[in-house]
């Protein structure tokens, strides 16, 4: 998959650096904690709010009252992944008899404790459930959170704002990250890996028989998410299995990975919106590799690969860089992905949902370049033969100081998020309803994983921080924008339009309209139909994936 690893400091520092650029937002804003020890609730959990009793399936749950919002945290909704069941289709969790106290958080799925929500911890199969607490008698859309992460890291971001101030029941999901969600391996079997999108699957299918009873409608469910989550949307837009589980979807950021892919991917395996994901052959022959570097390339490999320590397994995988390390992120394995998101939006092979798709400006998920030096060396590293065309669209002494870093910011925002997000755009619009974005909010608080020194401008996920709000208040401008996208986003679930009061009037993308709505502070949001221009488009859809 892998024909040459270049490291980078940014993938050098790994998990640590490399992943937070893409889920430290997320999971600054989610609170991530480390896992508790347990799915089921300990004694010493809160206790619960007098009417906040449920019954599920499964059995009853009871939970929190707070700030006008009830939450159900760390409510199972599938089996426990380990023994037979670690890298296996998810199973429904067994029904308990006594009322779980669903008042914490869940486990983390395991991951690396680089962001402080470290686990090892697989019993991780949870959501937590938000509602306001004035739901009245009438079901309110459903709106579910599949987190970012790179798909290696992260958890539920708190859903209480979208609860109360947008009247939506909110719902966050833990699904297996990293080699435990991916890992393919012939002895796994036939179509394996993907196992993180089957577990999304059947969050989406508990929500279908459970929801009602915490307030929402089972037939209005919006599912939504940034970076890895945003790639999650995209991908369950296209899965055989997610068919009629979602009616709408909001796409935040889903185009994030190098333009070109495993040869050159320095932060990240392929695995976003825009991307010729490993084959199911390819991601095979990964896991032959993974398994011998662990001792377990003869005989029983899957039973031998069940029995190795999760922490070992996560030291082993690593940032899924390497020639040894499997596979992390999605892959084409013709069952639960036939094939890659985008090319399947080319051929129309997408369920019948309403989308809002897109992008940040200036979002990277790359190495800066500090000096003119790091930015040729930068811009040859990535693109290659096509390095000397990329130097005379973007010379630098067109950019104002510090130079280096501006030029080749636009040029990995242009190559890897805008355009490859706007013929995405033009893709979908013809076969679904589809509202296109782009967020231009360069004076937006830096999060807490950019250099504060430099011009960051319209970065990564930067829509976050208004879904799920910090205590500190934004200042007027920013508000203004944030209550608009609290708006826009709930507006949407409601309606399946992002056109409600208290936003601007937004119309679907369209051949004949293509019109994008530029997201920005102090309500100055407006449509166009400039970026393919600004952004030198034509040029970078010629090497974007499934575009030939």
């Amino acid at each position: 998959m892998k024909p040459k690893r270049l490291r980078n400091p940014v993938a050098a520092l790994a998990i640590a650096s490399a992943t937070a650029t893409v889920a430290a937002l997320l999971t600054a804003v989610s609170g991530a904690t480390p896992a508790s020890s347990s799915t089921l609730r300990t004694a010493a959990a809160p206790a619960c709010a007098d009417g906040t009793t449920v019954q599920t399936d499964t059995g009853a749950v009871c939970g929190l009252e707070t700030g006008g919002v009830r939450s159900w945290l760390g409510v199972p909704y599938g089996a426990a992944p380990v023994g037979n069941l670690r890298w296996a289709s998810p199973r429904r969790r067994p029904a308990w008899t006594s009322t779980l106290s669903a008042t914490e958080k869940g486990p983390n799925c395991p991951q690396s404790n680089a962001l402080g929500a470290g686990s090892t911890n697989e019993d991780c199969l949870n959501v937590n459930v938000r509602a306001p607490s004035d739901a009245g008698a009438k079901k309110l859309p459903v709106m579910v959170e599949f987190h970012g992460g790179g798909f290696l890291l992260g958890s539920p971001a708190d859903g209480s704002h979208l609860a109360r101030a947008g009247h939506v029941v909110q719902v966050g999901v833990n699904y297996r990250l990293g080699i435990f969600g991916f890992l393919a391996h012939g002895a796994l079997g036939a179509h394996s890996g993907n196992w993180a999108i089957q577990d999304q699957q059947e969050a989406l299918r508990w929500v279908q028989r459970n929801i009602a009873a915490f307030g929402g409608d089972p037939k209005n469910v919006t599912i939504y998410g940034a970076s890895a989550g945003g790639a999650s949307v995209c991908a369950n837009t296209v899965s055989p299995g997610s068919k009629g589980l979602f009616q709408k979807g909001i796409a935040q950021s889903g185009e994030y990975n190098s333009l070109r892919g495993g040869t050159v991917n320095t932060s990240w395996q392929p695995g976003d919106c825009k991307s010729d994901l490993p084959t199911e052959k390819q991601a095979q022959r990964a896991g032959d590799r993974f398994a011998a570097a662990l001792g377990c390339g003869e005989g029983d490999a899957a039973a031998c690969l069940r029995k190795v320590p999760v922490q070992t397994l996560l030291d082993k995988a690593g940032d899924g860089l390497g020639p040894d390390n499997g596979t992390i992120a999605p892959i084409a394995d013709g069952r639960t992905l036939p094939m890659s998101p985008a090319q399947a939006f080319a051929k129309g092979k997408v369920n019948d949902v309403t989308l809002m798709h897109g992008v940040d400006r200036d979002e990277t998920q790359l190495e800066n370049a500090g000096t003119p030096a790091d930015y040729r060396r930068l811009v040859r590293q990535q693109y290659g033969p096509h390095a000397d065309a990329v130097f005379e669209l973007y010379p630098l002494e067109r950019f104002p100081n510090p130079s280096a870093f501006i030029a080749y910011r636009t040029i990995v925002a242009d190559s890897n998020s805008v355009c490859p997000a706007l013929l995405n755009d033009r893709r979908l619009a013809k076969h679904l309803t589809l509202y296109a974005y782009q967020t231009d909010n360069a004076d937006a608080p830096p999060a807490s994983w950019l250099d504060k020194t430099k011009p960051n401008g319209s970065f990564h996920v930067g829509e976050n921080q208004f879904l799920a709000p910090g205590p500190v208040p934004p200042d007027p401008n920013q508000q203004a924008l944030g209550d608009q996208i609290t708006t826009q986003w709930t507006g949407f679930a409601r309606t399946g339009s992002p056109s409600v009061p208290g936003a601007p009037y937004w119309p679907r993308f369209t051949r004949r309209d293509p019109s994008v709505m530029a997201l920005a502070p102090a309500g100055d949001s407006q449509l166009t139909t400039e970026i393919a221009k600004q952004h030198h488009c034509g040029f970078w859809d010629a090497l974007t994936p499934f575009n030939h």
